[in-house]
């Protein structure tokens, strides 16, 4: 794979989103009086440039069928991935003032049948992975050629069933799912390798049959290139990880 050619407009516009997930973290966590900045933090880069450089989607559409799907493994940080879905359009600004208020659709964790843009519900870590593969199987077997993208936590891999999943979909040669590792070393119990270690993070999933890829996350250009250039290899036959 090689990674993808970013302009500095490109750069510039995920900066920017990026900034705005952070800045709405912070109002939506005062509204709510709880909630995870450093979770929502940690992946803003991430989830402004699936939404702004990768992803394919279609504005004020979030059922459109061709689109990419994405789903938030390490759904506690949805502060900062709501705000993205308004700016796409898919539910309104008003929505956000409410945050976590009685009756209103967005919680601490994504709701699929509340919240429109959300593709899979979040609380119980570990399922994400094995909900992208089935969407991502059934793309297949539909003749649809939508991608479908996995945020993980790096706690959330003491999870077994993300493995797997991960032995699943490299059997299946899944090459239209891509998952991505938030690896930011910390977990709700403390530092993720001294609750259980999870290295050499790269060598186990590429033993696991994936293509592997390693990127700093908060370089944005460094990270859409490389997620934009996994994302369009048409020529892989087995699923990709990016490790952020």
């Amino acid at each position: 794979m090689r990674a993808a050619d970013v302009t500095a407009a490109e750069v510039a516009l995920v900066v920017e989103k990026a900034r705005f997930s952070r800045e709405e973290t912070v109002r939506l966590i005062q509204i709510a009086k709880v909630g995870h900045f450093a979770s929502s933090f940690s992946c803003s880069e991430i989830l402004a440039a699936l939404y702004y450089g990768v992803m394919r989607l279609r504005r004020g559409e979030p059922d459109w069928p061709g689109r990419d799907r994405f789903l938030f493994g390490k759904g506690h940080a949805a502060a900062g991935l709501y705000p993205l879905l308004v700016d796409w359009g898919f539910f309104e600004r008003e929505t956000l003032d409410g945050y976590t208020r009685l009756g209103n659709p967005l919680g601490d964790h994504p709701d699929m049948s509340r919240v429109p843009g959300i593709d899979f519900s979040s609380g119980s870590l570990g399922h994400a992975l094995s909900a992208g593969l089935g969407m991502a199987l059934g793309g297949r077997l539909g003749g649809s050629d939508f991608r479908v993208f996995v945020l993980l936590g790096d706690g959330e891999l003491h999870e077994g069933q993300v493995w797997e999943a991960a032995l699943s979909a490299a059997h299946h040669g899944v090459s239209n799912l891509v998952a991505i590792v938030d690896r930011n070393e910390f977990s709700l119990d403390g530092k993720v390798d001294d609750v259980i270690g999870i290295e050499p993070l790269v060598d186990k999933w590429r033993a696991f049959g994936w293509e592997t890829h390693e990127v700093d996350g908060h370089d944005v250009r460094a990270l859409l290139g490389t997620l934009r250039g996994v994302a369009d290899d048409t020529d892989r036959e087995r699923p990709a990880l990016v490790v952020a």
